[in-house]
């Protein structure tokens, strides 16, 4: 069993929910608009969806999302809101990787698909190779598809910290204090990190694994995966990607 199986809920889970802010959000929804070149009415693929903060807005302007995710408390709040908004947005609590075909709904083919919050770093090569396959499995002809990642080689091994802390909340709420110990296995090209959360007096711990993966080499994967990277972003903003930025945008287009 994989480590987020089990990572998901919790402290985890509201550290993230609470680190998330509503500009960078907009600045995400505006992107995808930007880049994945949909229109109303068109089917969305949200993988690693979370608790719908791109899927949600996303219905409310008129597309058709699915939502995939592994955390089954995020995957009922959406439906929630989904249910009391009346939204087109289909949620599914499951493992991406290992969900039944049926589960994306009678009509599978998608217009467009993206990967958004640092999820694509989850995997070793077979897995992520199976990963991209699949997406490109559910895509339609030229259907596009973005992926973001802070854990390429470019972006994370300039600036490699073995520790690092941090609280996170907004002003007046009981802020979460959140520890890292990152240890970098070079063979496996893999951070393996140790996580504290407190809040309250009260603590969890986690272990999470990123596998970090240059450029070069995840474009390589796409390709052989049945996708063309087509852009590559470092930032929000759509500026091109520069050794050292903190995270990446790929743009690719189903081959």
């Amino acid at each position: 069993m994989a480590w987020y199986h089990n990572f998901f809920h919790g402290l985890p889970q509201a550290a993230w929910k609470a680190a998330q802010t509503e500009e960078q959000t907009q600045l995400d929804l505006e992107l995808l608009v930007e880049t994945l070149d949909f229109g109303p009415d068109d089917r969305l693929l949200d993988i690693f969806c979370g608790y719908g903060r791109h899927a949600l807005p996303l219905a409310r302007m008129g597309a058709r999302v699915t939502g995939i995710d592994i955390s089954e408390d995020y995957i009922a709040e959406i439906q929630a809101i989904a249910k009391a908004e009346k939204l087109a947005v289909t949620a599914v609590a499951a493992d991406f990787l290992t969900m039944s075909q049926s589960d994306f709904g009678s009509n599978d083919s998608f217009d467009v698909a993206y990967c958004l919050g640092n999820s694509f770093s989850f995997f070793p090569r077979p897995d992520m190779l199976a990963f991209l396959t699949r997406i490109a499995g559910l895509l339609k002809p030229g259907g596009r598809f973005l992926a973001h990642s802070e854990m390429i080689a470019e972006s994370v091994l300039p600036d490699y910290q073995a520790r690092n802390w941090q609280p996170i909340g907004n002003e007046g709420d009981e802020s979460i204090l959140f520890l890292v110990e990152n240890e970098y296995n070079a063979l496996e090209s893999r951070i393996d990190s140790h996580l504290t959360y407190v809040r309250a007096g009260e603590t969890q711990t986690r272990t999470a694994q990123h596998f970090v993966y240059t450029l070069a080499e995840l474009r390589r994967l796409f390709t052989e995966a049945g996708l063309t990277v087509i852009d590559c972003y470092g930032t929000v903003d759509g500026d091109p990607f520069s050794l050292g930025d903190e995270a990446v945008w790929l743009l690719a287009r189903k081959t």
